[in-house]
């Protein structure tokens, strides 16, 4: 096997362009950030990825990052979806351990060891704690099942782990339950700390999208001091957690549909010692019977939060009013569609594509040349920015069309009329093809 593909799982990474990826090394090697148990990476457009440890990555941490580096220049946090071991990790990779042990469980077991077992044994996994979280598509074959309880048994020892589950399809129920099998252990709760915050699922139960850090980091570092918050969606707590441990929320409602998830937040809140300032409100939410009350609204549903619109409407303040927070995957030009007309765009048409979650895009890199020839330097580069303003321009366009529709519903709620006003457009991350999360910070505010 490939030592680059015997990993566990996706690593959390800082992309930085070459010239700044060692002082970038040093200072996380000094805070106890960088992940030494994978290796530096350079990217195809020339910058580096430095795995982290994104537990311990803070907001404080980004922005000591981010101000030392010259005006224009970003560094930006993504996932190595197949990081490759450091030299020491691949020693004693988990991997390797675990096709070893199944090997000599087969063998002593009568039955004979093949490529197409080899390739039967998933080369990574998630880790929850003490529970491995297998892929859906390994121990498909028919001697697995044979071997009873002491395949799961030999998998946890090799791993270190002692529980083991095996996941499955997303239900297409609109709860979007996860298909989990628990294979080894008594219950499937378990617990992952997220920026000095504590959360504890149960992995059979809910789902836990680690994609969403940059916008965990990004709500936690907002002064909500003296604000009333609602969460339309809250799930296990993603955002309302980070309201309430790090912004300094007064009061949080969170609202959540789904049973299993609100007893996993009610318990988080108990963890983070914040269950005073929140109210679990569990049920459909547009039948809230809530108003009046906020002065920011979360709406963190995908693939668009508009059904929760007009309650979001209804729970701003009257008076003063306040921010929505709108999640929404907006589409994209692909760059096939694209003609440039004297430095212009030309759309021909626009892309529908479906939501399928494929990888994380770097965004807004800098320094990104690839070796060419004078000559064609100032094309590349045309097409290039002109490449990567179209997001931004499809961004542009919705959170515009967004907020005209929000004022005409404030007027209905309210019966006076509104502003509002685009704050700020956050990529969040990007679908394939050509769809990216994004996050419209969409202020509100009553007319006089």
């Amino acid at each position: 096997m490939d030592a680059k593909n015997m990993n566990s799982g996706p690593v959390s990474a800082l992309v930085i362009e070459s010239r700044f990826a060692q002082r970038f090394r040093v200072y996380l090697e000094r805070e106890g950030i960088l992940d030494v148990c994978h290796r530096v990476e350079k990217l195809p457009d020339g910058t580096v990825a430095l795995p982290v440890l994104g537990e311990k990555l803070t907001e404080q941490h980004l922005q000591a990052l981010q101000g030392s580096l010259p005006p224009e220049t970003t560094c930006t946090l993504t996932w190595l979806q197949d990081p490759i071991p450091s030299k020491a990790a691949r020693l004693q990779l988990p991997a390797r351990k675990l096709c070893t042990e199944l090997q000599r469980l087969v063998v002593a077991s009568g039955g004979r060891w093949s490529d197409e077992l080899e390739d039967d044994v998933p080369h990574s996994w998630h880790r929850h704690g003490d529970l491995i979280l297998l892929r859906a598509d390994s121990f498909r074959a028919a001697i697995w099942k044979e071997l009873g309880p002491e395949l799961w048994e030999t998998v946890a020892s090799a791993l270190g782990a002692r529980r083991i589950a095996k996941g499955g399809r997303v239900s297409p129920d609109r709860l979007r339950s996860p298909t989990v099998t628990l294979l080894l252990g008594q219950d499937g709760w378990v617990e992952h700390v997220d920026n000095g915050i504590r959360y504890t699922f149960d992995v059979t139960r809910c789902m836990f999208s680690p994609g969403n850090i940059t916008e965990k980091l990004r709500v936690a570092s907002l002064q909500c001091a003296g604000e009333v918050v609602v969460d339309l969606y809250a799930g296990i707590g993603y955002f309302t957690l980070p309201y309430l441990v790090h912004a300094g929320a007064a009061f949080v409602h969170a609202c959540e549909w789904n049973p299993h998830a609100a007893e996993a937040l009610r318990r988080n809140l108990e963890l983070n010692g914040v269950q005073d300032r929140c109210h679990i409100h569990q049920g459909d939410n547009r039948q809230l019977d809530l108003r009046d009350v906020a002065s920011r609204v979360n709406l963190g549903l995908l693939p668009s939060s508009e059904e929760g619109w007009p309650v979001a409407c209804q729970l701003l303040r009257k008076d003063t009013g306040g921010v929505l927070h709108i999640h929404q995957n907006v589409a994209s030009l692909p760059a096939r569609a694209l003609h440039l007309h004297g430095g212009h765009v030309e759309e021909h048409q626009l892309q529908h594509c479906p939501e399928q979650a494929l990888c994380h895009r770097q965004e807004d890199r800098m320094g990104q040349r690839s070796r060419r020839s004078p000559k064609d330097a100032d094309i590349g580069d045309s097409r290039r920015e002109t490449q990567a303003a179209v997001p931004r321009a499809e961004w542009q366009r919705w959170a515009e069309t967004t907020g005209a529709r929000i004022r005409v519903l404030l007027q209905q709620v309210h019966g006076k009329p509104w502003r509002t006003n685009i704050l700020h457009i956050e990529p969040v991350k990007s679908y394939a093809p050509h769809v990216d999360h994004i996050v419209l910070d969409l202020e509100c505010r009553p007319l006089s």
